[in-house]
């Protein structure tokens, strides 16, 4: 199966309410609701450009053009990211980033959830704000198939461990990942969590 496919429902699952960001770091579950819209909002200043919104099909070309017409930005400041609807593009995204050499940290009290925690890891230097939160969950596809349900030596299971250590994060994470939460739900990390899987580089 192709990863365009996988993570397109709760990926876009993923738009927390306010309630969320008084508990981000509680490290308990949390219900999500269903976001009302894709893509993503830019806005830049000075070396800074804040990211908020779903993380669609165009995050590629977003973050292209960002820096196209804005090569002095050097900073991408994830203020809300509730999830991705196309994984593929999100990891190619945060591969962008990486090669640009773009440091990524999450806004003081903002949050990313599942694969706006793939897209945070992009960044070759990575910082997280008080009172921010970084949730994970089990994903799903939106039919029959989620992470739970495929043997160990999935093919698509190496997809994401390989991405998660091409950005220097512990393959561990992935199966911590998946423990974590269910698909209907999310679990916001620890900052001792965040620390040793070597989510933040400062």
């Amino acid at each position: 199966m192709k990863m365009t496919v996988l993570l397109m429902t709760t990926r876009a699952w993923l738009c927390v309410s306010v309630i969320f960001l008084t508990a981000c770091s509680s490290s308990l579950e949390k219900n999500v609701v269903t976001p009302t819209r894709e893509g993503l909002d830019i806005e830049v200043s000075g070396d800074f450009a804040y990211l908020s919104g779903v993380l669609d099909q165009n995050l590629v070309s977003d973050l292209s053009n960002l820096i196209r017409r804005n090569p002095n930005v050097t900073e991408l400041v994830l203020v809300d990211i509730p999830g991705s609807v196309d994984q593929q593009a999100t990891m190619e995204g945060a591969r962008l980033i990486r090669r640009l050499g773009l440091n990524t940290q999450i806004a003081p009290t903002g949050y990313v959830l599942s694969g706006g925690v793939d897209l945070f890891l992009g960044g070759v230097e990575r910082s997280i704000g008080a009172g921010a939160g970084v949730g994970v969950h089990a994903w799903y596809d939106g039919t029959a198939l989620d992470a739970t349900s495929l043997g160990l030596n999935d093919p698509i299971h190496a997809t994401y461990i390989n991405f998660y250590l091409e950005m220097g994060v512990p393959e561990r994470f992935y199966w911590f990942s998946l423990e974590a939460a269910p698909a209907n739900r999310v679990y916001f990390l620890s900052p001792e969590e965040v620390y040793d899987y070597q989510l933040a580089t400062q």
